[in-house]
């Protein structure tokens, strides 16, 4: 069975309160025709885990702009200042995560672990409410892991049973969310068939992946 429908469909799957986590750096890596189509269907009350929320009307800052997002998981929302005003006026609920931590966190998820043992953010704002441990004399945060719903990634490759491989510095957060998600939507700039992608490039394996966003036709 083909894996591969069309971004309004794979988003048409995704309920209004659901837990999304986003590829991308700065917008650098997101799967931008499902976030535009998240948009277009106005989903709502929706809770992004992701590295950041870009700038306004970018990537995951058209989310912001839209209002469609209850909570963010993300390691900075400095370039943002839509984000940082929906916050101060208790509009959104935002939880800042370093960025080493916020990877591991997504990590312990998809991999199963059942924390994440770090002294990055000990005696600061990072661990009020946290619980920590010590070890060999050295105090260390308990970090809890992070899972989501549907994780919405971008790739450079995609083939037709959807292996993928991501492209440079791209790749960023893409393949750590591909693996702690329920559901898994990818957005390839090309889909190519089985073998063109070699096996050594592969940074996505089939068996994660869900469904694959079918290439739009040119038009005009």
């Amino acid at each position: 069975m083909s894996k591969t429908i069309t971004v309004t469909d794979a988003v048409s799957r995704i309920p209004d309160g659901a837990v999304l986590m986003i590829g991308g750096f700065m917008g650098v890596g997101s799967p931008h025709r499902l976030i535009a189509e998240l948009v277009r269907q106005g989903k709502k009350g929706l809770t992004v885990i992701a590295n950041d929320t870009a700038r306004p009307g970018v990537a995951i800052g058209k989310l912001i702009s839209a209002r469609l997002v209850r909570k963010v998981i993300a390691s900075h929302i400095g370039t943002n200042p839509e984000t940082q005003a929906q916050m101060i006026a208790g509009e959104l609920d935002v939880e800042l995560s370093p960025q080493g931590t916020l990877a591991e966190r997504v990590r312990a998820g998809g991999y199963g672990l059942g924390a994440v043992v770090t002294p990055t953010g000990v005696g600061t704002v990072v661990a009020e409410g946290k619980r920590s441990i010590e070890i060999d004399g050295k105090t260390f945060l308990l970090e809890m892991p992070l899972r989501a719903d549907f994780a919405l990634v971008n790739a450079r490759q995609a083939d037709h049973i959807g292996n993928l491989a991501y492209a440079l510095t791209a790749r960023n957060f893409n393949p750590l969310i591909a693996m702690a998600a329920d559901v898994v939507l990818a957005e390839p700039q090309e889909i190519v068939p089985v073998g063109v992608i070699p096996p050594d490039a592969v940074m996505t394996p089939s068996v994660v992946v869900t469904h694959i966003i079918a290439k739009e036709c040119a038009r005009g």
